[in-house]
């Protein structure tokens, strides 16, 4: 595993902060003190830091140095799992499409739609792409494409994925119509109505709906900051009952933001082998790192063909680029069948868009511009939140990806929270639209994918008043 410079002072800054040694509020060393210490350079020294302020454990004062986060030992309060695993019915008992849809009319200050905001999408690149596109292909874009996608482009993405050591197999791959097709060929491909499929929890809405879509029934493993995705319990219910699949986002899960370790993804893997059950991944947040890694993933791993890994570019391009990818595994055949039977073919203008830009340098461009805006919007938001939200709120502190996890006091009326921001044009995504059950009622997410006005900043100040 590839190791950094700087981890010759975070390592030891980690488990002094983690051991209680150095309290909230402890003044470190310097960008200097460490340079000379360690003698290293300077921005060896930057990202080290970096690393440690996206691991919510230190924070940076401007014009006065870096600090252990005040924060830290109270941003977030893991779910109890003490508890047996529970099969339940794919079942909202709330209606998610007055949370879920966009709205027409007065403009909103939205940080509910995960996905890159108008000012953060990179509108030149990709008109100029697709007019060279047109410009070449003619004729061309008007007649069928193969029905798993042009050949040129999963050439592409087995070269790029690997690089974060992936090994894909571009005869295997599905292009798909988004994410979420990728997502129902999976699951259909192994589930058949009834089955039981287990997700982590919270697991965002989206997902759920394709497993309601599907008739299955779910068990929810608990994750949290500190342990990420509890590999324990999910053995636990693999035992005592009949998991056809486990579907998870270790890089960057929505709405934690957490970035599961490469330790963590082998468990997750063991245990799938141990009981022969698929594998789901969602990588569509994997390219939106903050400190430069790209985290590789639990595919990279496998030589059983249990993982089937899936991604899409609507979250690092575009909302409406609707491409996505499929990696099946052995349930190749299968997949290839219900990819067949669904009767659609990704546009040939985004999937020759798609492919010119992966093929030049052109996106990884974008990314590299396009993760250092999110990592402002994360501490920008981080800030925000710690200062106007009441005493007693929890926060987590991402690692990547765009959405923040925030659990209120529990004397919080949320109805009335929710009912008042959108008064005045706020909206959230209500943490009870994350589970079957009512785990999260008192939760909510934020996503900050967008550029952050002047009117934006203020919509998040205002929603800390009417919290209180």
């Amino acid at each position: 595993m590839k190791s950094y410079k700087f981890e010759i002072f975070t390592s030891f800054l980690e488990k002094n902060i983690r051991g209680g040694i150095y309290k909230s509020g402890h003044k470190l060393p310097s960008v200097r003190e460490l340079k000379d210490k360690y003698r290293l350079s300077t921005n060896s020294v930057q990202n080290g830091y970096e690393y440690l302020i996206i691991q919510g454990l230190v924070e940076s004062v401007p014009k006065s140095g870096y600090y252990v986060n005040r924060q830290f030992g109270k941003s977030y309060e893991p779910v109890k799992t003490n508890r047996s695993p529970i099969i339940r019915d794919a079942f909202f008992e709330n209606s998610l499409a007055s949370i879920t849809s966009l709205r027409n009319g007065r403009k909103l200050s939205e940080f509910n739609v995960a996905a890159p905001g108008d000012l953060l999408i990179p509108q030149k690149l990709l008109l100029r792409t697709m007019q060279q596109v047109v410009r070449e292909q003619g004729a061309n874009l008007l007649r069928y494409y193969p029905s798993n996608g042009l050949p040129d482009l999963k050439d592409a993405i087995t070269r790029r994925a690997a690089g974060y050591q992936t090994l894909l197999n571009p005869d295997e791959l599905i292009v798909t119509d988004g994410a979420l097709q990728a997502l129902y060929i999976a699951l259909a491909s192994v589930c058949t109505a009834g089955d039981v499929v287990a997700v982590e929890s919270p697991c965002v809405f989206s997902i759920l709906e394709v497993i309601r879509v599907l008739h299955l029934k779910v068990i929810e493993i608990p994750i949290d900051r500190d342990n990420g995705f509890d590999v324990d319990f999910l053995r636990k219910a693999c035992a005592k009952n009949k998991v056809s699949a486990v579907l998870l986002t270790p890089n960057f899960h929505n709405p934690t933001g957490i970035l599961l370790t490469d330790e963590k993804k082998k468990a997750v893997l063991s245990v799938a082998q141990d009981y022969e059950i698929a594998v789901i991944e969602n990588d569509i947040y994997g390219d939106l790192n903050f400190n430069g890694i790209r985290p590789t993933t639990i595919k990279s791993f496998d030589d059983s063909g249990l993982v089937m890994t899936y991604s899409s570019y609507a979250k690092t391009l575009a909302p409406g680029i609707r491409l996505g990818w499929l990696s099946p595994g052995k349930f190749i055949q299968k997949a290839e069948q219900i990819k067949f039977s669904l009767g659609s073919t990704v546009s040939p203008i985004y999937q020759e868009t798609v492919n010119r830009l992966l093929s030049a340098s052109s996106y990884e461009r974008h990314l590299k511009a396009f993760r250092k805006q999110l990592s402002e919007n994360a501490a920008l938001t981080l800030d925000l939140l710690y200062d106007n939200f009441p005493e007693g709120t929890s926060i987590t502190v991402p690692a990547g990806g765009y959405s923040i996890w925030i659990k209120m006091p529990e004397a919080t009326n949320m109805d009335y929270f929710y009912a008042q921001c959108e008064k005045i044009g706020i909206r959230f995504t209500p943490g009870y639209t994350f589970s079957f059950s009512d785990t999260f009622s008192n939760y909510f997410r934020v996503v900050f994918a967008d550029a952050y006005t002047p009117k934006r900043i203020e919509a998040i100040k205002q929603a800390g008043q009417l919290s209180r």
